[in-house]
C-alpha cells in the first residue's frame, strides 16, 4: 500500500514537472523572440524564467528520487526527497516575488522605448530604426502611445512633418503612404500598450504556473510524507516490543 501510494505521488511530480518545464520553455522562447525582435525591457526579466526551469528540474529529480525511495526503506533518502521539495518550494517563492516585482515595474521598465523612437532614422541599418520598423509590423502598432507621438521625432520633422513611416499604416489600408492626411490608415494602438500587454501575458502566466505548482505540493506533500513515515514507525513499534 505504502509503496504503490508513494511511486503515483512521484510520478505526479514527475508530471508536473515536465509541464511547468515546458511551459517555462515555451515563456521563454516568447520571451527571447520578443527581445530579439522587437524591445528588451530588462535582462532581469528572464529570472523568472530561469527559475521556472530550475524549479521543473527539481521537480522532476524530486519526483525520480521519490520513485526509488518507495522501494527503500531509508531515513536519509527520504529526508533528501522531502528536502528537494522544500527547495522547489523556495523556488517558486523566490520566481512569483520576481514575477509580482516586475509587473509593478513594467511601466518603468519600458520607458527606454520612447528614447528607441526618437533615435529613429528611416535607415535600414540602423540597430533602433530596424527596431521599430519590426516592433511595429509585428505587434501592428504605431508610436509609443499612438500614432501622434511621431510629430515630436527628429525624423518627422526633418521629411517634412507629414509622413509618419509605413510601418504604421495597417494592413488592411493597402492604399496608405505614410502621409498625416489619412491618419485612420494608422495602427491606432501605440507599440507600448501592446507590449505591456504582451508583456503582462508572459509574467501573468508564470504566476498562474506557480500558483498551480504550490497546490500540488500542498496537496501531495503531505499525504507523501505520512506515508513514508509509516514504514518507520513500524520499526519503531518492532524495537519497542
Amino acid at each position: 500500500m505504502f509503496h504503490s501510494m508513494a511511486m503515483n505521488a512521484s510520478r505526479d511530480y514527475q508530471l508536473v514537472g515536465m509541464m511547468v518545464g515546458l511551459a517555462g520553455l515555451y515563456l521563454f522562447m516568447m520571451f527571447r523572440q520578443s527581445s530579439a525582435t522587437f524591445f528588451s525591457p530588462s535582462s532581469y526579466m528572464m529570472l523568472p524564467f530561469f527559475f521556472t526551469f530550475a524549479t521543473a528540474v527539481f521537480l522532476l529529480v524530486g519526483g525520480f528520487l521519490g520513485s526509488w525511495v518507495s522501494t527503500k526503506d531509508s531515513v536519509c533518502l527520504q529526508g533528501l526527497f522531502v528536502y528537494l521539495l522544500f527547495v522547489v518550494f523556495c523556488l517558486g517563492s523566490t520566481a512569483s516575488a520576481l514575477t509580482f516585482h516586475h509587473t509593478v515595474m513594467l511601466d518603468s521598465e519600458l520607458d527606454p522605448l520612447s528614447d528607441v523612437f526618437k533615435n529613429y532614422t528611416g535607415n535600414s541599418y540602423d540597430q533602433d530604426s530596424r527596431t521599430v520598423d519590426a516592433l511595429q509590423e509585428k505587434m501592428q502598432c504605431c508610436g509609443v502611445q499612438n500614432y501622434t507621438d511621431w510629430r515630436d521625432t527628429s525624423w518627422f520633422i526633418h521629411n517634412g512633418g507629414h509622413i509618419l513611416p509605413l510601418s504604421c499604416c495597417n494592413q488592411i489600408f493597402t492604399s496608405c503612404n505614410g502621409t498625416v492626411l489619412q491618419p485612420d490608415h494608422f495602427y491606432q494602438t501605440g507599440c507600448k500598450v501592446k507590449l505591456k500587454v504582451f508583456f503582462q501575458f508572459l509574467l501573468d502566466t508564470v504566476m498562474w504556473m506557480f500558483a498551480v505548482v504550490f497546490l500540488v505540493l500542498v496537496i501531495l506533500l503531505v499525504p507523501t510524507v505520512m506515508l513514508m513515515r509509516e514504514p518507520l514507525l513500524s520499526y519503531q513499534y518492532l524495537d519497542k516490543s
